[in-house]
């Protein structure tokens, strides 16, 4: 198996669609190139903002085909293949070691509440059955529950193709306690943008964070800041991104504020797959004033 490091700031991106509801293949190689000339040090297809549960195995196929051939080798790519049962998921992740991606991002399973042992039991499954790098991913505002880190460090303990997690309970006790079992053994990756900065000075390596599909280059800025040691600039790039995770992720649909603000940025962001609907007229006032604060001259 070949090994990955995971440092920086990756990119949980988008899926755009058309009104209709179909795969944009051009707007997705659109929006990669910004990612990409953005700065971020990795793609993320497939994940909870490239609304994953709604694709078919044949579009998750697709839309990892598409960004592996517009990134071309510039930035590794890590897969989203975390599906409701084991056997999906197990597919899913074949499906994506096939198309050559550096890693897969799984996570838990969800819409029932599983008890440590099975979650335990399920990614002890993938990963004798898949050879490929696996980050686990906790979620609990999605499933329902939380991944201990009790069973992140008995995986790590067992098996050398867990090679990082993507914490997004957006608990930094939780992220300290993965940080203290395994933060020297893996990738501990913030999963909530309001604590990249927290997770960074912890021993974190990075962040897999929805606001850098709209500033690739602010988010990596804020890396690259704290690892030359300026942690002034850091934190106030930190303080600037938590304003934009605030509007775009907590007081909206992310889905469809995220690829809101994309398309006022200029960018084919593309529409949001039903059940999730575009913005009203008043939450996108919310998002164009969010927009000329960030994009003010300084």
């Amino acid at each position: 198996m070949r090994r990955i490091s995971l440092d920086g700031i990756f990119v949980p991106h988008v899926t755009p669609f058309t009104r209709e509801g179909e795969l944009d293949e051009e707007a997705l190689r659109t929006c990669v190139r910004f990612w990409v000339e953005g700065g971020v040090s990795g793609l993320v297809p497939c994940g909870s903002n490239g609304e994953a549960p709604y694709l078919s195995r044949q579009e998750r196929r697709k839309v990892i085909e598409t960004v592996m051939d517009e990134a071309d080798g510039k930035v590794p790519v890590v897969a989203g293949t975390g599906s409701m049962s084991t056997r999906e998921t197990i597919m899913f992740t074949k499906d994506a070691k096939d198309l050559g991606v550096d890693a897969a991002l799984v996570v838990t399973p969800f819409y029932f509440k599983f008890s440590s042992r099975e979650i335990y039991e399920h990614y002890r499954a993938l990963l004798e059955a898949v050879d490929i790098p696996i980050v686990l991913y906790n979620v609990p505002k999605f499933t329902g529950f939380s991944l201990e880190p009790t069973v992140v460090s008995q995986l790590v303990a067992e098996y050398e193709n867990v090679v990082g997690v993507k914490d997004s309970s957006g608990s930094i006790g939780t992220i300290t306690e993965i940080i203290r079992l395994v933060g020297d053994k893996i990738s501990v990756l913030a999963g909530a943008a309001d604590l990249t900065l927290p997770t960074l000075m912890l021993g974190g390596r990075g962040a897999v964070i929805a606001v850098a599909n709209v500033f690739p280059k602010m988010c990596s800025s804020l890396y690259e800041a704290f690892k030359r040691g300026d942690y002034e600039e850091a934190g106030k790039l930190q303080r600037r991104v938590s304003y934009v995770n605030e509007v775009l992720i907590k007081r909206h649909n992310q889905l469809s504020a995220i690829k809101e603000a994309l398309k006022l940025r200029g960018l084919p962001g593309g529409y949001p797959r039903r059940p999730a609907l575009p913005l009203e007229s008043e939450e996108r006032k919310d998002i164009e004033n969010m927009l000329r604060v960030m994009l003010k001259p300084s």
